[in-house]
């Protein structure tokens, strides 16, 4: 079955993306992993790379092209023949659709004028996000960075930004739809609207002022039914949160499973803390937490020829004196953010990782993958709580070892003979299993083959 390539958000404001460069063409093979073209927004520039095998096809914008966000710009066909076949014959209606659809069904015309706010790419393979909720409603003022809904993927939950300041003029789809990727799902006018819109996906437009019976707000504490199912079953279980909420909470002792166990909906932000500390003790709701908080373990082996090298080649050609250590440091932090992108882009928060020779503090910093590796990196201090810890046993007879993980995963960089070993312990309350891999797989890529860091 043929793979549609969409063009990703890379950015919640983000409503097209300029193709710089197809990297592939079509008709060639192309696997899993391989980078298809080069995107670029006012931000950024990144590759996107294929989420299936096969053959290039039917590849509808072209380098220089600015394309809406959602919109299919290519396929991965199963064959070269299909690819072949696919041809251009759709490219020209693809072409055509050059804006962002509609959220909801209707005449377009009795929407407000104003900003579009779109439901955004959280990954490169996803074509829908499940509204989980609205934090604001028809009418309500709101600024760019206000959190305006949460949306749910297959992979996290996560609280979309407004982007722009104004009022809400229209919202075009209800909590509990999942809405295609680049569809219109809010409108933010500069000026108070005299009529909001509200209206679902399938529905024509309704004003707000009509009266409560025949358009009844949504109550507050409403939730998708599937988003119940998601915080009745995880208590006890992985905990859905904020990494800042994650981070409040364990510095204060408290445990997020209380929230799940009464009932709170997921996931949980740093205003639910002060519901948190109101709990009494939850003895069932503990002891189901021991259990889950199990320490789980990943562990890797890879060659230290590739790190050794351009540590060697910074000193002897760079002429730049680095320590090993500073250099994993950044080499984490990038594999970190990599395996928690939603969350991370979610909180717009710094990555700070805690840097430890053996069991001995060295620091704390913030986004040191952002940094040069000739650049100083800065002590963040203790103000700010890691979101991960990496610990260097390299020089030592420890080949490996594991931690505690108490307030935040614990990554540990030991060396035996020519190969790095490495080891993640974490809780499930922490990141997922295929955060954890992620996390690892990408780290080890990083040190036995630096340029892909560095480029």
């Amino acid at each position: 079955m043929p793979h549609e390539v969409i063009m990703p958000a890379l950015g919640m404001a983000q409503e097209t993306g300029r193709i710089i460069a197809w990297l592939k063409q079509p008709g060639e093979a192309v696997a899993e992993g391989d980078p298809l073209f080069e995107v670029e927004t006012d931000k950024a520039a990144m590759e996107v790379e294929a989420q299936a095998d096969g053959f290039l096809g039917q590849v509808s914008a072209s380098a220089g092209e600015d394309v809406p966000v959602g919109r299919v710009v290519a396929i991965i066909a199963d064959s070269a023949e299909e690819a072949a076949a696919a041809g251009t014959g759709t490219a020209a209606a693809a072409a055509a659709d050059d804006s962002p659809q509609q959220g909801g069904s209707g005449d377009d015309d009795a929407l407000p004028d104003g900003a579009q706010v779109i439901m955004p790419a959280l990954g490169m393979a996803q074509d829908s996000g499940l509204i989980v909720s609205w934090a604001k409603q028809p009418g309500d003022p709101v600024s760019a960075d206000d959190v305006l809904l949460e949306v749910e993927t297959d992979k996290s939950v996560m609280e979309v930004t407004a982007g722009h300041d104004g009022f809400i003029a229209a919202i075009l789809a209800d909590a509990g739809q999942a809405v295609p990727v680049g569809s219109v799902i809010a409108v933010i006018s500069q000026t108070e609207p005299a009529a909001p819109v509200r209206r679902s996906l399938s529905a024509g437009p309704t004003d707000t002022d009509t009266s409560p019976a025949a358009s009844p707000e949504p109550a507050p504490a409403a939730r998708s039914p599937k988003a119940q199912a998601v915080a009745a079953s995880q208590a006890g279980g992985r905990i859905l949160a904020s990494p800042k909420a994650r981070r409040i909470a364990a510095e204060e002792g408290l445990d997020l499973a209380l929230l799940a166990a009464h009932g709170v909906p997921q996931p949980f932000h740093v205003s639910d803390l002060e519901t948190l500390r109101g709990l009494g003790a939850a003895p069932d709701a503990r002891t189901d937490r021991d259990v889950s908080r199990q320490l789980l373990h990943v562990h890797a082996r890879v060659s230290s020829e590739g790190c050794d090298s351009l540590i060697g080649w910074l000193e002897a050609d760079g002429g730049t004196a680095i320590a090993p250590r500073l250099v994993w440091l950044r080499f984490a932090a990038a594999a970190l953010r990599k395996a928690i992108e939603a969350e991370c882009e979610a909180a717009g928060e710094a990555v700070t990782v805690e840097l430890r020779k053996r069991q001995d503090a060295v620091g704390r910093y913030a986004d040191p993958d952002r940094a040069r590796l000739s650049q100083p990196l800065a002590n963040a201090g203790d103000s700010m709580p890691p979101a991960l810890v990496l610990r260097d046993f390299t020089g030592s007879r420890v080949v490996s070892a594991s931690g505690r993980a108490d307030a935040a995963p614990v990554l540990t960089i030991g060396r035996e003979k020519g190969d790095y070993v490495i080891s993640l312990d974490f809780h499930d309350g922490q990141m997922s299993e295929s955060q954890a891999f992620a996390l690892v797989d990408d780290f080890a890529d990083r040190l036995a083959d630096p340029l892909r860091h560095l480029l």
